[in-house]
Order: structure tokens, then C-alpha cells, then sequence
């Protein structure tokens, strides 16, 4: 049903299914990760007003317990989405919906896709550093190369 993908590694499709709702895929050596996506397959959609909401999960270095953030959501609207995981912070978990499941490894962050309604999905608020900017790099380029003629030439 999901997909998982880092850069510079294999796809991931072997989510485990841990719940009836709740799927994860393990991630090893999560601190060389900056960014990762996650989609549907487009083998099973979601049920009609269903999402899925996505959590990243890591080992937090105190208590070595697991620290769960939101990231954001798909859809069968949306069904891919890109976050930077680089960026999260340990002691800034939330409420999440994977109880407590055992923690992995201490080299090993999960990715959790929790099935819930569209409605509860709009109400949550995802972690911000795992946003993700939807310029392409070639825009952002573009748009300082402007800033910077016009600073010159004014």
C-alpha cells in the first residue's frame, strides 16, 4: 500500500503492518538522512474520507525511548509528499497513534503511516522543520540571481 524512499538507497515497500490502521517501515542509519518521501503504491486507495497521517520516529539520546513527530499526510489527492527529517529535534514529540510499540535499535528512526479520517487530519499540525519547500531548487536559484542583478544595478 505504501512506498518509502531515502535518497541514495533501495525503495522500501515492506512496510510492517503493526496495527490495522498503522504501518512502519525502519529506517537504519537515520542521522546520514535529510529528507524522505513516502507514497502510495496505487495498488490499494485509501477508503473514502481516509488519509494517512506520517510520523517520523527516532531513539531520543537521553531516555532512549522513542520520540514520535508528526510530518504531515497523503491522500489518494496527494498521494506522495516529501519531508526533511534532518532537522528534528529531540524532546519535540507529540501525541501519535503508535502507543507503545518497542523502540527500535538506537541506529534505527521508524516512519509510521497511521490510516485516519480526512477530518482528523486537518486538525493536526504537522512539526514545522519537516516542511518542505515546493520551489524546485532551479527557481530559487532564478529568483536570487534577479534579487541580486537588481541590488547591483539599483
Amino acid at each position: 500500500m505504501f512506498g518509502c524512499l531515502v535518497a541514495g538507497r533501495l525503495v522500501q515497500t515492506d512496510a510492517l503492518q503493526v496495527a490495522a490502521d498503522k504501518f512502519v517501515f525502519n529506517l537504519p542509519d537515520y542521522e546520514n538522512v535529510n529528507h524522505v518521501v513516502v507514497f502510495m503504491l496505487g495498488t490499494v486507495p485509501f477508503p473514502a474520507g481516509m488519509g494517512g497521517a506520517v510520523y517520523f520516529s527516532f531513539p531520543d539520546p537521553l531516555s532512549g525511548g522513542p520520540v514520535w513527530q508528526l510530518l504531515g499526510f497523503i491522500t489518494n489527492d496527494k498521494p506522495s509528499a516529501i519531508f526533511k527529517i534532518s532537522g528534528l529535534k529531540a524532546g519535540e514529540g507529540g501525541a501519535h497513534p503508535f502507543g507503545m510499540m518497542a523502540a527500535a535499535p538506537s541506529s534505527v528512526a521508524q516512519l509510521g503511516v497511521s490510516v485516519e479520517t480526512l477530518d482528523q487530519l486537518a486538525q493536526q499540525t504537522p512539526v514545522s522543520s519537516a516542511a518542505v519547500s515546493t520551489v524546485d531548487s532551479f527557481m530559487q536559484f532564478t529568483v536570487c540571481s534577479v534579487h541580486a542583478k537588481f541590488e547591483v544595478l539599483s
